[in-house]
């Protein structure tokens, strides 16, 4: 439900969208929360068909049922919205959509895609680096020119080292390769055994079935299961670590290439194992300002961003 908060007369609108949900705040320029909800996600890429198009507008349209309702006498007068999936080439025909289903002037509409303004949340430019780990991973870095630099962030099929599609796969190809040495050997794995309850059973048909008709994003969530078992076997333990690893390594691109700065952690793969945080800290390099993980409140930001830089 819908959080309301004290009224000011003008307002900004944020965005944070996400494939399943977007999640929307109105603030004044101050900073003041004035109220926030969620409505539908969407993509950045649905903006080049009309279905893709009806999709956003209908997203939109449930933003700013809520928001007007709850905007009292205030008025919106601009929006920032952080969206999945976009890219520069849909910049004009994505805030022309988003100026009429939202009620603004086109020239008052601010776009970045989600890492960009997940780093503004965390960072003013130039101030730090955010190094973010969901189904993907990837680090970011807005300098004080308000240019973004990034380190990784390519998918899972090249890369991704960290994120939960990374920790599934390894997971799945350590469980098989063991399998195909010693059949039967995932009765004496816990990682192995936590796996397999969310397949179906330790049949090879059962994974085969389950990975190859997932989505990208259920696969991801396969790293539950090897958080899971990460108290009782050394393999899965092992994992995590590995992806600490690999996180710290994309902060460590970032810092090899622009200096040492502040470094925020963000993403739901924080919230696996406490080893994943520590792998982090001990493979960056020594004496960097780490910031544990914690809510970045983009849409938040995104509303202030709003009212200051459009």
């Amino acid at each position: 439900m819908p959080e309301t908060l004290p009224t000011t007369p003008e307002l900004g609108l944020g965005l944070d969208v996400g494939g399943t949900r977007t999640r929307w705040a109105l603030a004044r320029a101050s900073g003041e929360l004035v109220a926030q909800g969620e409505a539908p996600g969407f993509s950045g890429l649905q903006v080049a068909d009309a279905p893709g198009r009806e999709a956003i507008a209908y997203a939109l349209a449930s933003v700013w049922s809520s928001a007007h309702a709850l905007a009292g006498d205030g008025t919106v007068l601009a929006v920032c919205a952080g969206v999945t999936g976009f890219d520069g080439d849909s910049a004009g025909p994505l805030a022309s959509l988003m100026a009429s289903e939202l009620h603004v002037n086109a020239s008052r509409v601010r776009l970045f895609n989600d890492v960009e303004l997940g780093c503004r949340a965390a960072f003013a430019p130039g101030q730090g680096y955010l190094v973010y780990a969901g189904t993907g991973s990837i680090a970011a870095f807005v300098d004080e020119h308000h240019v973004l630099h990034r380190a990784g962030g390519r998918g899972g099929v090249i890369d991704d080292g960290g994120g939960g599609y990374w920790i599934a796969r390894e997971a799945l190809r350590q469980i098989w390769r063991a399998e195909d040495e010693t059949p039967g050997a995932w009765r004496g794995s816990a990682l192995a055994q936590e796996v397999f309850k969310v397949v179906g059973g330790s049949d090879w048909a059962f994974t085969r079935a389950w990975v190859y008709g997932a989505s990208r994003g259920q696969l991801g969530e396969l790293a539950l299961a090897v958080s899971a078992a990460a108290d009782r076997d050394a393999s899965a333990r092992a994992i995590l670590h590995a992806a600490g690893q690999e996180l710290a390594r994309l902060g460590g691109a970032l810092v090899k290439r622009h200096g040492p700065r502040a470094l925020r952690l963000a993403g739901r793969v924080f919230e696996l194992h406490p080893c994943i945080e520590a792998a982090v800290r001990a493979t960056l390099p020594p004496g960097m300002d780490v910031t544990s993980p914690g809510e970045l409140a983009a849409h938040h930001a995104a509303a202030v961003i709003a009212l200051k830089e459009t």
